[in-house]
Parts: C-alpha cells; structure tokens; sequence
C-alpha cells in the first residue's frame, strides 16, 4: 500500500522566482526518484510539495488567483521537473494541460470557467484527466436519473490520482458522451491499485472506479455525439500534447547528459563517437518538433487542420525520442544494465511516449484524409 498524501513541513517555495523554484523542486524529487521507482510507489511526497509551491494554480491568470506564467513557462516547468523525477512530471501534466485548456477557453472564447479557475487556485484543487484513455468514443455509462445522471465506470491511466481532487471525465449516454468534473471524494469513487508497470511508476497512474456516482444535471460541462470529432478535442490536441512531450524531452534530455558522461572515457574510440552522434541526431530531431508544437500551441487556433498538424508532430517527437533512448542504451554499452545507473530507470519512463493518442495509424490515417479534403470522422474514433 503507498504512503498517504499528507501536507509538507518544509518552508514553502512559492515566492521564490520560478525557475529557482523548480530546480529546488527538482532536486528534491531527485532524491527520492529511485527509491518511488524500485516500490512502485506514488510520489505522494512530491505532490504535497507541489501543492505547497503553488505550481497547481501556475498558468491560471493573476486576476483570477494564480500565478500568471506563460503557456512556454508551464512546458519549461514540465521539463525540469521530469529530468529529476519523470512520474512526478507526468502526472502533473496531467493536472495542466485541462487547466490551459479552460485558460485557453477564457482567455480566447470568454466562456464562464472563471469560477473553476478560482476555485483551483483558491483551494489549491489538482485535476485529473482521463481523456487519453477515453478519447472520442468516452468509456463507462451515465444513466439519466432526477437531478443528474448515475454514472459508472473504470477509468484507466488516471495519472496523480491519489493526490487528486477533481476527476475531468466522461461517460456515454446513448449515442452521446457527457463531460464533467466528478470529485474525488464523492460516493462511489475509489481508487484500484493496478499501477505496476514498466515504468513512469511514481505517476501513480492507477484505475479510477466509478460506482453509481450521481453527477448533477449542473455538473456536466459538455455534451456531444460518440465516437467523432468535436471542437473539444481540437482544443485537447492544441494545448495538452505540446505539455506531455515535454516531459518526454525533459527525461530525454537527462539521459542524454548521462550517456554523454558515460561515454567520456571511451570518447576516442569511433563506435563511442558514431552512437553518441546517432544520439544527438535522433534527440535534435525530437527537440526541433516540439518546438514546433509548442509554436502551434502558442499561435494557431483550434481545429481539424491544426489537429492533424499536431497529431503529425506528437509522432515525429515520439518515434524520435524512442530512437534516442535505443541509441542512448547502444552509446552507454553494457553498464546502462545495471541498476547503479539511472540510464534504465530513463530508458523505460520514455517507453511510455508510445501510448498517447493518436496511435501511429490513426495518425497516419488522419494526417492523410485531411490532406485529400476529406471528413476525419469515423476513421479515428479510437
């Protein structure tokens, strides 16, 4: 069983300047990455610290109670953070990208989030998504009853849930999928411990249970058709991707620097010289393709050409940051084996880029009906 989430003693780091903020975050969570790894366990530790720095509220607008950094700054964040402890990185991820995306949504289309906005960053809330495990056809049922809707389901990958206030998810009703916000702690909602994993373990990535949990008529958010595409999503594909492979690079980037330093001491042989530059390509190559989405993410608008752009660039960055990590293991040689270094430990968190939608043939499959002027739907509903 993991530790409970409990509140930090230490002095907090909110008023410290971010950047000093973060690398004293990261250090910390350094310390304690191992060991979360080597149990399986939640980083529950971190999570309090994050909370108590006030990095929940850090891209919510100072008017509305938060920190006001920029969307770069949130993706700068994500990336230190998972270069000392890559579960920690992603789970928090999680927490921001639906936090931009109602940013985004108030900033662009003046819808009325403001008091979600407030609400986290007055009581410190940290959100949880599941779309990435949902998607367009949505999972578990809502049957319709007085009031609201009962809605039951297991909701998989739920990333930080045990530090977790407030679930964004969905369910189907018929032919529609119904989005809200369902509190933790609400009856019927537990938590099943099913995280054991190749890595990426500290994210805490557990299944969510929902069992007859009443959601009120209020509470839903969003009601659309099943298994197509809708302006949520175009915005979903804008603004979260560029804030998950940043975690990708951020540990991508950490086992480079341990490889590189691996590797000195054979740097006059040429097979040393010709892996770590195999390396450097692949990763410059990931680098250059989430700067370009995070260029997407801060100009263009929301939509099926965007997506489709997005979606193209979520790959490149994929493959080429799994490439790196081959290329990083055949650069080290024999001692990235072992344990006594973190070279594994990084190797496996970024076999986890896999997973994200879309998968490479829907990808495919996208990027190509768009280009030849047809209809997305249908044909990516994964």
């Amino acid at each position: 069983m993991n530790a409970p989430f409990k509140e930090p003693s230490q002095t907090p780091v909110r008023d410290l300047p971010l950047a000093e903020a973060v690398r004293s975050l990261g250090r910390n969570f350094a310390a304690r990455a191992a060991e979360l790894d080597a149990n399986d366990a939640f980083a529950a530790e971190n999570f309090a610290e994050i909370k108590a720095a006030r990095l929940l509220s850090l891209g919510i607008p100072a008017e509305l109670g938060g920190g006001g950094a920029s969307y770069r700054d949130l993706a700068e964040t994500l990336r230190e953070l998972a270069r000392h402890c890559s579960g920690t990185a992603l789970a928090l991820a999680m927490h921001m990208h639906p936090v931009a995306a109602a940013v985004w949504r108030w900033q662009n289309d003046r819808a009325p989030v403001d008091g979600l906005l407030r609400r986290i960053a007055g009581e410190n809330l940290m959100l949880l998504s599941t779309g990435g495990n949902d998607w367009l056809n949505g999972s578990g049922s809502a049957e319709a009853v007085e009031g609201g809707y009962r809605v039951s389901g297991v909701k998989r990958f739920v990333s930080g849930c045990m530090a977790g206030d407030l679930l964004m998810t969905m369910a189907r009703c018929g032919d529609q999928v119904l989005h809200a916000g369902i509190p933790m702690r609400s009856a019927g909602v537990s938590i099943k411990e099913t995280w054991r994993t190749l890595g990426m373990r500290a994210s805490g990535s557990h299944d969510v249970v929902l069992d007859n949990v009443f959601v009120p008529e209020a509470a839903i958010a969003l009601r659309r058709p099943a298994g197509v595409w809708h302006p949520f999503f175009h915005l979903v594909a804008l603004v979260a991707f560029p804030l998950i492979y940043a975690v990708y690079r951020g540990v991508a980037e950490a086992l480079r620097d341990d490889v590189v330093a691996l590797a000195r001491r054979r740097r006059e042989e040429d097979d040393t010289q010709i892996a770590i530059g195999q390396l450097e390509t692949a990763l410059a190559a990931a680098i250059a393709a989430h700067e370009r989405m995070l260029a997407l993410a801060d100009q263009a608008k929301p939509g099926m050409a965007t997506t489709a752009s997005m979606m193209s660039l979520r790959q490149i960055v994929g493959s080429n940051l799994l490439d790196a990590a081959q290329r990083a293991l055949d650069a080290a040689g024999g001692s990235a084996y072992y344990r006594t270094h973190r070279i594994e430990r990084l190797f496996r968190d970024l076999q986890a880029a896999r997973y994200h939608p879309l998968a490479a043939l829907s990808q495919q499959r996208l990027a190509g009906r768009i280009a030849l002027d047809m209809d997305a739907d249908d044909k990516t509903a994964a």
